[in-house]
Parts: structure tokens; sequence; C-alpha cells
């Protein structure tokens, strides 16, 4: 809902394009269609985030500039945003996605969901946290998060007239309340006021279930980088987070190699299946959106690294419930699977 909401008020139409990222949550890409646009699907980088280097060099080589909007070269569309999403409490390459916008005539709608108390450490944006830095942020309070309402988000803008127009389409763009005036298509989607409360009361305990993450994270990479170091297990690793931020490292993915290049993901598969069976929740990275029934037709671009992403990441336990004894008991199962 949030999403969708940005994306209008950022004017992208029917028939347009937006630049999104297809190793991701399909949540993050389906707004596009829901206003008729098309989404144009970009790799990740090492970050799992959109690649900024294939951003540009699809903008330069596979579009033109007229008259300061920018028009796909092949299919005619306008391109009018790109939408970043900030991917398991890591960041994109913010710098890097801002100079292609501005270069191009590009909206930026920074998709937050995940990256809720994740900041820049270094750089031009020092200090900035994720999803405001864009024209428009977008955050999510679903019931995994690591503030959570149950249920809906919140959009963040420095644009005044951004929020207002956020406010007014989200309350069903009543023109005159007593008359129940609408010159406008509005949504319903105001968050319920006790889950607003319910988010509000979490604000203050955001940095310490931060530092519960990040404890439980050192843990795991301590205990299975020690077992690869022992010789116990090979060809394991826990996914390290940008050493330019401060993540509020609200998922962890393991690397798993395959013994083999025959069957690509297999030895992933094997261990999601023992650790599943052992009690333990886990669960591969996304299908990649592009390869999608609904989007297998739409423009995807020199998609490498993701595939490979695709096949090789195993999430394990996360949550800020998570005891000491429990990451020891979920890595003792996945060194004794991985034996």
């Amino acid at each position: 809902a949030g999403l969708q909401t940005a994306l209008r008020i950022l004017g992208v139409d029917s028939g347009e394009a937006v630049i999104v990222p297809t190793l991701t949550f399909i949540a993050a890409v389906n707004p596009v269609r829901y206003l008729g646009a098309e989404p144009v699907f970009i790799d990740c980088d090492d970050s799992l985030c959109m690649d900024p280097v294939l951003l540009e060099r699809f903008c330069a080589e596979e579009c033109r500039l007229e008259g300061g909007v920018l028009v796909n070269k092949t299919s005619g569309r306008v391109i009018k945003a790109v939408l970043p999403v900030h991917i398991f409490g890591g960041l994109a390459d913010m710098e890097k996605i801002m100079d292609t916008a501005h270069r191009y005539g590009l909206k930026v709608l920074e998709d937050a969901t995940e990256a809720m108390g994740s900041f820049y450490e270094h750089g031009r944006y020092k200090g900035k946290h994720a999803g405001t830095i864009g024209d428009i942020g977008v955050f999510s309070f679903n019931a995994n998060k690591i503030i959570t309402t149950g249920g809906g988000g919140m959009i963040v803008s420095n644009h005044a007239e951004y929020l207002d127009k956020a406010a007014y389409l989200t309350t069903t763009a009543k023109d005159d309340g007593l008359y129940f005036v609408h010159d406008e298509v509005g949504y319903n989607y105001r968050m319920l006021n006790i889950q607003a409360a319910l988010g509000v009361s979490q604000i203050d305990a955001l940095e310490g279930f931060i530092e519960i993450k990040k404890r439980n994270f050192e843990l795991y990479k301590s205990l299975l980088e020690g077992a690869v170091s022992s010789g116990s297990i090979s060809g394991i690793r826990i996914l390290p987070f940008g050493e330019k931020i401060r993540s509020n490292h609200w998922f962890y993915s393991l690397l798993i190699d395959d013994e083999s290049d025959s069957a690509p993901g297999t030895r992933r598969d094997n261990l999601l299946k023992k650790l599943i069976a052992e009690g333990i929740q886990c669960r591969p990275v996304w299908k990649l959106v592009h390869t999608q029934k609904p989007y297998i037709t739409c423009r995807a671009y020199e998609i490498e690294r993701a595939h490979s992403y695709e096949k090789h990441i195993l999430n394990v336990p996360c949550s800020t419930n998570l005891t000491e004894d429990d990451v020891r008991y979920v890595c003792e199962k996945i060194i004794k699977a991985c034996q």
C-alpha cells in the first residue's frame, strides 16, 4: 500500500516503466503493476541490493533522454522512477543510485521495509538512515520486522507536498469531508490507531533490538567460522553486512557452496530439509521476480549474480527472542548436517 501510494505520488502512470531489483520479495514489484506500469529488472551486487553499476549502464546504453525524460530505446516506454530495495537490513549504494537518478531525471523510491534502524557511517550520506535519501521512503511494520504493528507501514519524505498528498490519497481522497466530495480516486490505507500506538511504543526499544540481532549475528559468525577453520565443515559462511554501514542485522544469510557444479543449489536444499526436520525454521532467498509467471515477459537486464545467490542462500533464525543457547543449537545442527 505504501509503495503503491508513493509511486502514484511520484507520477508513475500506466504504460510507463520503473526500474526494480529482481532479488527481492515480490511485494516490492507488484505495486508497479497496480498502476499499470511495467517493471524493468536489474541484477544485484554482492550487497544483495540493486547493482548501481548496471543501473547506470542500462540508463546510458539502453535508453535515451528526450527533453529531460528517460525513454527505453526498445520499448519506447518512459522510465519514471527507480525503486532500490535495502535487502535483509543491508543498504544499497545510494550515492551511485542517486547520482544516476539525477543524471537521468528519475524519481527515487526507497523500499526500506527491512532496514529500519540501518544507516550509513561513511560517505556523502553519513548519518542518514535507510528510506530518508530518495524522494520517498517506505517502511514495513509487518509481523516479522524489527519493529512491528502486526501489519501496516509508514511513508516518509523530505518533501512536505508528497506527505500531504500521501495523507490525502490514503484517506479516500476527501476534498470536502462534510459533503463527501472526492476529486480523485483514493484508498482506505490508513493504519489503525491501536496499531500506530503499538509501533510508537517500540521506537525506544529499537536500538536494544538491534544490539540483540547484532550479538546473535556475531555468535553465528564466530561458531561457523570456527567450524570451517577447524576443518569440521567447508563451503559455508554467513554473509557480512557492508563495512560502511550500521546495519540493523535484520536477517542472517548463509552462503552454501555446492560440492559440484552439476546441480547448483542441491547442497543448500539438503541443508534446508535437514534443519526443518530438526524443527529449525529456515528458508531459501526469494525466487527471482523476473522469473515469476506475471513478469516473465518483462525486461530483465544482465541478471547474473542474482541467479547464483538464489541457489545458494539460506536464511536462518534471527528473531530478537533468540537466546545464546538457541543460536548455539542451530549452529550445532548446521555443522552436523554439513559434515
